[in-house]
């Protein structure tokens, strides 16, 4: 049985969550001075066919991820009207993750919803000159707190990342996205596995792997050229950053093994984006050795099962996940979580978000 959500559902909630946003009144003229930038800015860069926005110092913002910090509430009736999606009626995302859950918890299968906090949330500051003094920020992206507790309210786990990005933005290591890329830094991976493994260790399934730590982690620097680059025009090339290398114990003589190997009967499954392959994947993804699958497999003691896609993510991960299950009839009968890791950008400039099937109906099954 597939769940559709209904427009009174969403309309019966809409209230409570909104009171959980900050207020308009607490945030002065900085939400809107913000918006209108990040807007304007988004704006002339489609205007001009570009994708890259030059910020300050050599930082460089995604213009899709702009538009998005600046278009408002963007589900329910709101949705069509802000969003991208060729399709207006997939243009909702609250409908296509509630029928997600359902369709896991039908399976005996935990979902977190993790969604990656635009960087210009979090370095507001280095945007442009008009917000440079924007060096402590509010939360400024209060439509996302009341999407996230509409999702709660229906019984979706989400880990909202924006606090702790906000308290840590100026991390010893430093930055926790990338100067010159549209992805968060080794930093901010590493921030965020450590959110997302407190969240799991308490897990009535979980269990810790007997004896010594099976990893070894590794602080070391790396120089990539962001995907930000191919645009930009200030001359700056490259970028130095830190990333924790994460490698199997017990190799010959002492040292560190290679990378621990995703492993696709894990229980637990990183679905999601890009944000799952950088650091990851190698080549345009940087590294291999200190992405989200590696920084898991650190944290919890064993590897995790990837499941991700370059580009939109609403429906090519899922379709992907339906192609597991296709392939092995016995592939849920493994998982016990799947973690949705996905740009908040996602939400307007997708592909649209559809209902998708993530299991062959059964045999005599009509839908």
């Amino acid at each position: 049985m597939r769940v559709r959500l209904s427009a009174s559902l969403t309309a019966a909630t809409i209230a409570a969550a909104t009171a959980c946003a900050p207020a308009p009144a607490e945030l002065g003229d900085v939400l809107p001075r913000f918006q209108e930038t990040a807007r304007a800015l988004a704006a002339g860069a489609d205007a001009d066919g570009r994708t890259t926005v030059s910020g300050l110092d050599g930082w460089l913002f995604f213009g899709p991820e702009l538009r998005h910090a600046s278009v408002g509430p963007f589900w329910g009736s709101d949705a069509a009207a802000v969003s991208r999606a060729r399709d207006p009626e997939a243009a909702d995302p609250l409908a296509a993750i509630l029928d997600f859950r359902a369709q896991l918890r039908e399976l005996g299968v935990e979902l977190i919803v993790m969604p990656v906090p635009a960087k210009s949330v979090i370095y507001p500051d280095q945007l442009a000159a008009e917000l440079s003094d924007l060096s402590s920020p509010p939360r400024l992206d209060p439509d996302h707190v009341v999407f996230y507790t509409l999702l709660r309210q229906q019984g979706v786990e989400v880990l909202d990342l924006t606090e702790r990005f906000l308290q840590v933005r100026n991390h010893p290591r430093g930055p926790l996205y990338c100067l010159r890329d549209s992805h968060w830094s080794g930093v901010g991976c590493a921030v965020a596995s450590a959110q997302l493994a407190g969240a799991l260790l308490s897990r009535s399934w979980y269990g810790a792997p007997p004896g010594d730590a099976p990893h070894i982690a590794d602080w070391r620097p790396v120089t990539i050229t962001g995907d930000l680059e191919r645009e930009a025009t200030d001359g700056v090339t490259g970028e130095t950053l830190q990333m924790r290398s994460i490698s199997v114990a017990g190799g010959a003589d002492g040292a560190s093994g290679p990378r621990p190997e995703p492993d696709p009967n894990s229980p637990v499954v990183l679905l999601g984006d890009s944000h799952n392959l950088v650091f990851h994947a190698g080549d345009d993804m940087h590294a291999t050795d200190g992405g989200l699958p590696e920084q898991l497999a650190f944290e919890l003691g064993f590897p995790v099962d990837v499941v991700a896609v370059r580009g939109s993510a609403s429906t090519a991960a899922r379709v992907n996940l339906l192609r597991r299950a296709q392939a092995d009839p016995t592939y849920w009968e493994r998982k016990r979580m799947v973690i949705w890791v996905f740009s908040v950008r996602e939400f307007t400039e997708g592909d649209g978000w559809p209902l998708i099937p993530i299991r062959p109906d059964p045999p005599g099954d009509s839908g």
